[in-house]
This record gives C-alpha cells, sequence and structure tokens, in this order.
C-alpha cells in the first residue's frame, strides 16, 4: 500500500485529530461487524419475494440496455484459473482490503480514518435496511439467465446451500457492500494521499465489479444502489481539510508548513 498511498511530499498536518484509542475502536469496528451481521440474518426468511424481485430486477437492466452479467462471466469462463482467482478474490479481499485500509488510515491519517470510518459505518447501516424491504436473490440462484454459479463449479464458495447457510443472508445481493466498500477505500486513498499514483486505487472497486457480476454473485444494479449510498454518505459526511504548503516552499524542493498566529503574536 506505501507506494500507492506515500505523498509526493513531505506533509504537516497541525489540525489533524487526535488518534482515537485502539481498544475503543477495536470494539467499535468489531460491533460494527456484528451489528451488520446480526442485522442480516434478521432479514433472512424472505425467498419468494427475492426471487420475484430478481425477475425484476434482471428485466429492468435488459430495459435499461445494461451490458448483460453473462457477457463478464462468459469472459471468465474462458479459462478455470481466471474463474478460480475471480471466486478467490471475491471470497479472501472484501474483508482484509478493507481493514488495511483502515489499519493504514488510522496510524498515519488518523482524521482520515475517524472519517472513513464514519462513512463505511452510514453506507452499511444503510445497507441493512434493503433486505428488509427489497430482499433480492442474486443472478447466481435465477433461472433462464444463462448464468451459474461459479463459485459451487469451480471453487472456492463462501456460500453453503441457501436453506443450512446460517452465516449469511444470500437474498441480501442489493446493495453490493463488496463494490460500496472497494469504492470507498479507493476514495479514501485518493483523499488521504497526494502521490501522482493515487489513482491507481481505482482499479480496485473496477476489478471488484468485475468480480462480483462475473461470479453471478450480483447485478450491475446492486452495485449502482452501492454507489448512490456511497454518494449520499460522501455529501453528509465531508472529508477533513489537508494542510497545505506555502508558496516559499515551492521552489526550494522543501515544504515549508503554513505558519498561524504569526502576526497576531507578532503584534502583542
Amino acid at each position: 500500500m506505501t507506494a500507492l498511498t506515500e505523498p509526493a511530499e513531505a506533509e504537516t498536518d497541525p489540525d489533524a485529530a487526535a488518534r482515537p484509542g485502539l481498544i475503543r475502536e477495536f470494539l467499535l469496528v468489531a460491533g460494527l461487524f456484528l451489528v451488520y451481521k446480526l442485522g442480516r440474518q434478521l432479514a433472512t426468511g424472505h425467498t419468494l419475494r427475492a426471487f420475484h424481485n430478481a425477475r425484476h430486477v434482471w428485466h429492468l437492466e435488459r430495459s435499461l440496455r445494461l451490458p448483460r452479467e453473462t457477457a463478464v462471466q462468459s469472459a471468465l469462463l474462458h479459462s478455470d484459473t481466471l474463474v478460480h482467482v475471480a471466486n478467490s478474490y471475491y471470497a479472501t479481499v472484501h474483508f482484509p482490503a478493507t481493514l488495511a485500509f483502515l489499519v493504514w488510515l488510522y496510524l498515519r491519517r488518523p482524521a482520515h480514518y475517524v472519517w472513513a470510518r464514519r462513512v463505511l459505518a452510514a453506507v452499511t447501516a444503510a445497507a441493512l435496511v434493503l433486505p428488509f424491504t427489497f430482499p433480492l436473490a442474486p443472478p447466481r440462484m435465477l433461472a433462464g439467465t444463462g448464468l451459474v454459479d461459479t463459485a459451487r463449479i469451480y471453487g472456492p464458495s463462501v456460500y453453503g446451500p441457501p436453506a443450512h447457510d446460517h452465516l449469511s443472508n444470500q437474498f441480501a445481493a442489493m446493495p453490493s457492500l463488496h463494490f460500496g466498500w472497494a469504492l470507498m477505500v479507493a476514495i479514501g486513498l485518493i483523499t488521504a494521499t497526494r502521490s501522482r499514483g493515487r489513482w491507481l486505487w481505482l482499479l480496485h472497486p473496477l476489478l471488484t465489479l468485475l468480480v462480483i457480476v462475473g461470479t453471478a454473485n450480483h447485478y450491475w444494479l446492486d452495485a449502482l444502489a452501492a454507489t448512490a449510498m456511497l454518494g449520499a454518505a460522501l455529501a453528509l459526511l465531508r472529508p477533513p481539510h489537508r494542510a497545505t504548503a506555502t508558496t516559499a516552499g515551492r521552489g526550494t524542493g522543501r515544504i515549508v508548513p503554513r505558519q498561524r498566529g504569526v502576526l497576531a503574536g507578532a503584534a502583542r
């Protein structure tokens, strides 16, 4: 993460918020995760509605002229290795990447950590509402689409049979938090850093989007719903301001921190 997140120039941020206590943050993040898992479990038991809504989403996407998810999956299925890598990415990258993002911000950009944690919490909380109001079966379960459950056929799979899966709610496809969290990771790192290569972090949500669609775990509209929720959270929770260097430091190759209160002190 260092190569893309280290700023191109050294910086000083006198207004950075104090780093929150580690134990408090660990308990808070762990608590949010448990609430999220519990909330998804409470939203189970809407199988008929989930399949009914899935057919509506599929036909709506065709009405909107969105690309068929089958096009992405067909590209993956050209190679057993490629589809296995995609399944592994879906199963293993989602939580570790988000956790690494929060840990890095906590250690290096405390103010941005607090902002990112609040945004992720807001998006996740909003995402808990949809399974109650709009349960949705993923495209891998929808007959007549031409899609297959790549994780079940090629492995690895994080889901068991829906009737016996007590760890997750497989009928909560919308929104896709895989995509929403990945997009927030990219936006957070782009916002918190100044390196020229920081825009490459957008490859993470792009790759995540192709994976979740190609493995038939999500529809395009699931990603659009997550993007809308994230956009609303970002509009309400603004990132902290970064300290800026003075013009005097630019021509010398070094950064001079912005000085505050100098004139006021001189007048005393």
